[in-house]
């Protein structure tokens, strides 16, 4: 397994396969795409988890993160995301966050990220705002 940076335009098909297969391909853009970090995770050179990070300053954001349906349970978002927050620390960023699917609440706890606000929708489905403090 290999993390790599991608474009932008390469993390279109897993997200909309795995984020929103119901709407556009277009619907799974970003508007700010361009500015953003795009990690994919490779086995055998084929791409199975996508991510994309927004960094304001000591802020970063998480978009967009999403494994492809058959390679989930497998500790592949978990590779992704403690490579990420690593990458972050690095770079000097002190809070990571991002709008959790009510689902994946349990996964990102285990990163330490806990629930911020009350429950909000997007396209119909329930999110939460999660975020951490990364100490370097």
């Amino acid at each position: 397994m290999q993390i790599r940076l991608i474009s932008p335009k390469a993390t279109l098909p897993i997200r909309h396969r795995v984020l929103w297969p119901s709407k556009p391909i277009e619907f799974c853009q970003v508007k700010e795409d361009n500015l953003g970090i795009h990690f994919g995770v490779f086995e055998n050179d084929i791409l199975l988890c996508v991510a994309s990070v927004f960094i304001t300053d000591a802020e970063a954001r998480l978009r967009k993160f999403a494994t492809l349906h058959e390679h989930q349970g497998r500790g592949i978002g978990t590779r992704m995301i403690d490579h990420i927050i690593e990458s972050l620390k690095q770079e000097g960023v002190t809070y990571f966050w991002c709008d959790a699917r009510e689902s994946a609440q349990e996964f990102y706890a285990r990163f330490g990220m806990q629930k911020q606000g009350e429950r909000f929708f997007k396209s119909g489905e329930p999110y939460f705002k999660m975020s951490v403090e990364l100490k370097r």
